[in-house]
């Protein structure tokens, strides 16, 4: 029996040699991995540093663009809804624009009856005042440089007593409401000859 023990003893003590001997060859737990090499982990954690820092600019970056992004519709969809109030009797004033004509045509025009002369200018300077509160004004052109601009040359006519380029014939009143053109002068222009 004894040298069953004998034996068995010293299975025991090659088999805590073997595991002493395993144990020392398994790597070291993490955390002494990671305090072996501080290099390295000092390295990983700026990378890692250097990736959020640039995560975090580039959403900055994205969030600064949606905003002005915003910003830019918010002004231009305030700017189209105030131009839209602003003009929106820009059309209506249009279609009125023939009828102001007639009545002009209708005032150069001799008449008999002075009493029914007066009542058409009276109309005419009534018709007038209201297109003008709601924003119309005439494009002067008579005696002025011809601008293309504002007046559409319909003939040219050769002086030497008017200047180049000068206005002296106007055969329709051109018109601008609210600053923006709404019909320009239909005139003759003097050209040297």
């Amino acid at each position: 029996m004894e040298e069953v023990k004998s034996e068995n003893q010293g299975t025991g003590v090659e088999e805590s040699a073997a595991a002493g001997g395993a144990a020392g060859e398994t790597d070291p737990p993490a955390d002494q991995a990671e305090i072996a090499d501080p290099a390295g982990q000092l390295a990983a954690l700026a990378a890692e540093r250097d990736r959020l820092a640039q995560e975090n600019a580039d959403l900055n970056d994205r969030l600064l663009r949606r905003q002005a992004e915003f910003d830019n519709f918010r002004k231009r969809a305030e700017r189209e809804r105030y131009e839209m109030v602003e003009y929106a009797a820009m059309e209506a004033v249009k279609a009125i624009l023939p009828i102001a004509d007639d009545f002009e045509r209708a005032l150069k025009s001799e008449c008999a009856d002075k009493e029914y002369a007066r009542g058409m200018e009276m109309i005419e300077q009534r018709l007038q005042e209201s297109l003008k509160k709601l924003g119309l004004e005439p494009v002067e052109a008579l005696g002025k440089k011809f601008d293309p601009n504002l007046h559409h040359a319909v003939s040219k006519m050769q002086s030497e007593e008017h200047e180049e380029e000068e206005i002296v014939e106007e055969y329709q009143k051109g018109y601008r409401f609210k600053e923006r053109l709404l019909r320009p002068a239909m005139v003759k222009v003097a050209v040297r000859p």
